[in-house]
């Protein structure tokens, strides 16, 4: 059965509009803050686009002059400028977020270095980033020197020549402050194309460097494998530990108090036929010590597989967390079947995790859960506002969510520079 749930919940109740109105302002600096990020994007983008247009250059002419022998002289320097600056590319993606893996070394001998199958994709990159990416960043660097121009025009305008263009496309002179105030419209919409194209634009620019500068489908080959492996050391590693975390539950809870139990009922048993009322009392204290091993057995019960799941399905399981969380919360669920038992139990923990860490760290006022199927995968993001910082050695239990995620040949991926905002993504393959 589909499941599509959208709920918002939180610690705190408050008037419709009020919550109404916080979610537009957070929705609106979310939107700001991602346009800021792509626009360092675009403009890092353009910094190496300069020098591949000039790479570009040089390595045409020196194709052009091998045919005389000339060239030749110059193909280890090329080549090596070449290496550098894919490498360079492939750093600047990584510290936005991109998982580019790096191809081995190139070949030491010319002839083979000049035939190398990286060589030709990197040569390629500089092909399509020289052009397509230097007009991308150009357009990262023009459109918001023209949105704060044409913004702040009205300001400037008495400064103004009186035969001076009022506005950055260099149409149109301002007579009156009717016509320079119009000119801060044209500013709004350069603002609001930055708002709402800058982040594409930013994924556009990136992709062919994803695609190119990766190493080959050989080397991913081998990665993939190294990555099963280290999958399934994940996965024992994990399953150990949830074997040494329910075996101390059991033997520091559940087992002392069924131990209490016995001795509580050998001494009523002792009792019963010479003092009936104290072994009354003992039966009854040992009746309280059977109802606290049992509701113990039960939570670690749901610590293995929580009910709920069971009950209400992943879309219910997260909703119950988001209420129960105590930052506002908002949960965008849209599952339209239900994966594998052990996926969505890993799901739910996660989020658990994630939520737990929110409240006590982050110092946020808003978070949003979101859980999409991508075809055969299960898809989750957490998202905060707060003050970002976190970091899996800092013993906030994301490294147990990853050795979890990874038990799964899942990915997970953390994004969260300080001043926020925080990013969770985790991916999982729902028939696990």
């Amino acid at each position: 059965m589909a499941t599509r749930e959208r709920t918002t919940t939180g610690g705190r109740t408050g008037r419709g509009g009020e919550k109404r109105s916080d979610s537009l302002k957070h929705t609106v600096v979310t939107a700001v803050l991602a346009a800021l990020r792509a626009l360092g994007r675009l403009v890092g983008g353009f910094g190496t686009a300069l020098p591949a247009l000039a790479l570009l250059g040089w390595l045409v002419l020196t194709a052009v002059t091998s045919v005389v022998g000339v060239g030749l002289l110059m193909t280890p320097a090329a080549l090596r400028a070449l290496h550098a600056l894919a490498g360079r590319e492939r750093g600047r993606l990584a510290r936005h977020g991109f998982e580019i893996v790096a191809p081995d070394p190139p070949p030491t001998k010319l002839r083979l270095a000049v035939a190398d199958a990286t060589t030709r994709r990197e040569a390629a990159w500089v092909a399509v980033h020289a052009t397509f990416g230097l007009l991308l960043g150009l357009l990262g660097v023009l459109l918001p020197i023209a949105a704060v121009r044409d913004t702040v025009f009205p300001l400037v305008w008495p400064l103004a020549p009186p035969d001076a263009t009022s506005t950055s496309v260099g149409i149109g002179v301002a007579h009156s402050w009717a016509e320079a105030a119009s000119v801060s419209l044209l500013g709004l919409g350069w603002t609001a194309v930055v708002v709402g194209l800058g982040p594409g634009m930013a994924r556009l620019q990136a992709r062919p460097a994803v695609r190119l500068l990766a190493a080959g489908p050989d080397t991913d080959l081998s990665l993939r494998i190294a990555e099963l492996t280290a999958t399934r050391a994940a996965a024992l590693d994990a399953h150990a530990t949830e074997l040494r975390r329910i075996e101390r539950s059991l033997h520091d809870g559940t087992q002392n108090r069924i131990v209490t139990v016995t001795v509580l009922l050998g001494a009523a048993r002792r009792m019963v036929a010479r003092d009936p009322a104290a072994a009354g009392e003992l039966l009854e204290r040992a009746q309280t010590a059977a109802e606290e091993a049992l509701a113990e057995l039960r939570t670690v019960a749901r610590g293995i597989l929580p009910p709920v799941l069971d009950d209400r399905g992943l879309a219910g399981a997260l909703s119950g967390l988001a209420a129960q969380c105590a930052v506002p919360c908002r949960t965008d669920v849209d599952l339209p079947q239900r994966c594998a038992a052990s996926v969505e139990a890993t799901a739910y923990f996660v989020v658990a995790e994630a939520l737990t860490n929110i409240a006590k760290h982050s110092g946020a006022a808003h978070t949003t859960v979101t859980a999409r199927a991508r075809g055969d995968r299960l898809w989750l993001r957490v998202e905060d506002d707060g003050r970002g910082g976190a970091d899996e050695a800092g013993g906030s239990g994301l490294t147990g969510v990853r050795r979890r995620v990874a038990a799964h040949d899942g990915s997970l991926r953390l994004s969260s520079p300080h001043g926020g905002p925080t990013v969770l993504e985790v991916d999982l393959p729902c028939g696990s």
